[in-house]
């Protein structure tokens, strides 16, 4: 781990410390309530260690979003001119003066230089050795050690503040209102710090995550429907592709180009023999196919675990993914070992290196940490770059936005930033609860859970304004695939609803505006972010009942946004093949495009979703908070796209 880091001791010598006078400290960051499961337990030691670190401010993000709309929006003139990841790694790392400001800032406090240590990426620096008496009067702050409902302990603190000249030089520092390091008294220094309690991002492909799909009947093969007529009580692949107009038999011309990702989290697994039984029925030319496997931190197809909860999820995904995209061959992220698991961030450090260490680097109390010394552990090398990302990239999970702090959200929403100026399109799905969190849970005032609480409950990455965050909808009752589809109401509720943390991307604005002056929804300030100045979500929807799905031997029908998400991402794969046959490059960043050209998606104008007590919000005219612009119209999408740049 060491080797990671650069010492300083030599070019920072030269730095001369500015003369100032004694400056006045403002709160940086401050936590109101302790995360989910989570008790003051004691004082902190004055002996104890505290391995600070400083997650640099990075240059440009005042200026990324307009970049990210110079190649994306439909209007632009270098739309689809896409950066490669060495132009946005220099674009964004941390400046010179940043860099000499914290120092300076550290000496000052009389922390000597040879305890400081910055990354080869240069986006944070550590002090080491520092007690935390030390650290207490560098951040005028005092440290408590807190309790997570399983016993486990970690070093944190309330609030803390640094001087108003270094706030804008520095994102935040750690351990501090993030919870991210255990307990290490002097002995224990040199011990690795390992044996963190896994949190809430970590445990995203665990069956009680509450972000899987649901289960309905079990069906024999002889009763799986053969007619569209009948879509409205099975979906097969031949519904979706007569329902978003998608082309059947279709040749492509640019697969060798072309790439989809589905992303699955250990435990979460296919079987191959669920692939073939569905192959057989729905595309023999298939049988046999397998996905192509990026292993990430000890992925593996596990067997040691069978059944819906561990089965359904990738099962799903696959399948669908495999027939509307065939021939192109979906890659397979499978991430995370069968210990440890992993999070969105373990994978985004597999498709971006510099990801696993910038603004900070990972959280060990959400986040994977590899290699896994525990019995059965992945002991690897922890999976940093040496992956591709896929031009669609489509994950059917999600984490509730009041799980996670404000600053490990925004850290990871810049990276899909990053990866939309390459070109990326990357979708999630916005959840099964309507205006609920996963399980159906939802907040109290003060941002706490309770089965009784009356807030909503977003999910998260769906409020992260550089997704594009799918809902669900289904064929209404009794209906067939020429009737116009609703929101979904069999089994689970499109997830949908208004961001707590992120501002509304500009892109956004009209479509808010008018939804909010034509349908005011019917609840104030106590049910959610009524603003009317962040992020909605989702942004479109795609099917996503009653699903025929092959898991473990069996077909059985499966509801969630799992199936609206790689259906979704399916239509614009086969849009890049379009345009890649054409010579241009993918699609990318979606959104500017979409809320740009609603008319090339089918609206939808009925179905609610549910949720914390009340009807939750209800589909309009235009875009709204439980289906998004609407569902994809293939034809109108491809029409559209081969006429940009």
């Amino acid at each position: 781990m060491l080797a990671r880091f650069l010492l300083l001791a030599a070019p920072l010598a030269a730095l001369a410390l500015p003369s100032r006078p004694a400056t006045l400290k403002r709160t940086h960051e401050r936590r109101s309530v302790l995360p989910h499961q989570w008790e003051e337990h004691a004082d902190a030691h004055p002996d104890m260690r505290v391995p600070l670190r400083i997650a640099l401010a990075q240059s440009n993000l005042d200026t990324a979003y307009d970049e990210l709309m110079r190649v994306s929006d439909p209007e632009s003139p270098d739309f689809a001119s896409h950066w490669t990841a060495k132009q946005v790694a220099e674009f964004f790392a941390p400046s010179k003066n940043t860099l000499d400001t914290v120092v300076n800032w550290l000496a000052e406090e009389g922390i000597d230089r040879s305890r400081v240590k910055q990354t080869q990426s240069l986006g944070w620096i550590e002090v080491s050795n520092l007690t935390v008496t030390e650290a207490e009067a560098l951040l005028d702050t005092k440290y408590k050690v807190y309790k997570h409902a399983s016993g486990k302990p970690t070093l944190g603190c309330g609030s803390y503040s640094v001087p108003e000249h270094i706030s804008k030089h520095i994102d935040f520092i750690t351990p501090t209102v993030h919870f991210d390091t255990r307990v290490n008294s002097p002995r224990q220094e040199q011990r690795r710090k390992r044996d963190v309690e896994p949190g809430v991002a970590k445990n995203i492909g665990q069956p009680w995550s509450g972000s899987t799909p649901k289960q309905g009947a079990s069906l024999s093969a002889a009763s799986i429907i053969t007619e569209l007529e009948q879509c409205g009580s099975q979906i097969t692949p031949i519904c979706l592709q007569a329902l978003y107009k998608l082309p059947i038999d279709y040749i492509q011309f640019a697969t060798s180009k072309n790439s989809y990702g589905i992303v699955e989290y250990t435990p979460q697994s296919y079987l191959p023999t669920d692939l073939d039984m569905f192959f057989e029925q729905f595309l023999p030319q298939a049988t046999g196919k397998r996905p192509t496997m990026d292993s990430i931190d000890g992925g593996n197809i596990q067997t040691e675990y069978e059944g819906f909860d561990y089965n359904g999820e990738s099962d799903l995904d696959l399948q669908y993914s495999m027939a509307l995209v065939y021939p192109l061959n979906p890659v397979l992220y499978q991430a995370g070992d069968m210990v440890e698991g992993a999070s969105f961030n373990n994978f985004l450090d597999a498709i971006d290196g510099a990801y696993c260490t910038y603004d900070g680097g990972d959280d060990p109390t959400q986040d994977g940490v590899y290699p896994d010394y525990a019995t059965g552990g992945y002991q690897g090398p922890e999976t940093c770059g040496g992956y591709a990302a896929t031009n669609v990239i489509s994950t059917s999970y999600a984490y509730n936005e009041a799980d996670l702090t404000p600053f490990y959200e925004t850290r990871q929403c810049n990276e899909y930033l990053k990866l939309g100026l390459q070109g990326v399109t990357v979708l999630y799905s916005s959840g099964d609860y309507g205006v609920a969190g996963n399980d159906g849970q939802c907040l109290n005032a003060d941002g706490t859970y309770s089965a009784n609480g009356i807030r909503f409950n977003p999910s998260f990455p769906g409020t992260c304004p550089y997704i594009t965050s799918v809902g669900a909808t289904q064929i209404i009752p009794n209906g067939t695939i020429f009737d116009a589809e609703e929101a979904s109401q069999s089994v689970i509720y499109s997830g949908g609803g208004f961001s707590n943390v992120f501002a509304t991307p500009s892109y956004q604005t009209s479509a808010i505006k008018s939804y909010y002056a034509n349908y005011p929804p019917p609840y104030t300030a106590a049910q959610y972010n009524n603003s009317e100045a962040v992020r909605g979500l989702p942004d479109i929807s795609a099917n996503g009942a009653f699903y025929v799905v092959a898991v473990d031997g069996e077909f059985e029908l499966v509801f969630g946004t799992s199936c609206s998400s790689p259906t979704f991402g399916s239509v614009i794969t086969l849009v890049n093949d379009a345009r890649l046959a054409l010579g241009k490059k993918p699609v990318g960043f979606l959104n500017p495009t979409l809320y740009a050209n609603p008319w090339m998606m089918n609206d939808i104008t009925t179905g609610g979703n549910q949720g914390c007590g009340t009807p939750g919000f209800e589909s309009v005219p235009g875009w709204d908070p439980v289906t998004g612009l609407g569902t994809p119209n293939y034809e109108l999408l491809v029409a559209k796209y081969l006429t940009l740049p």
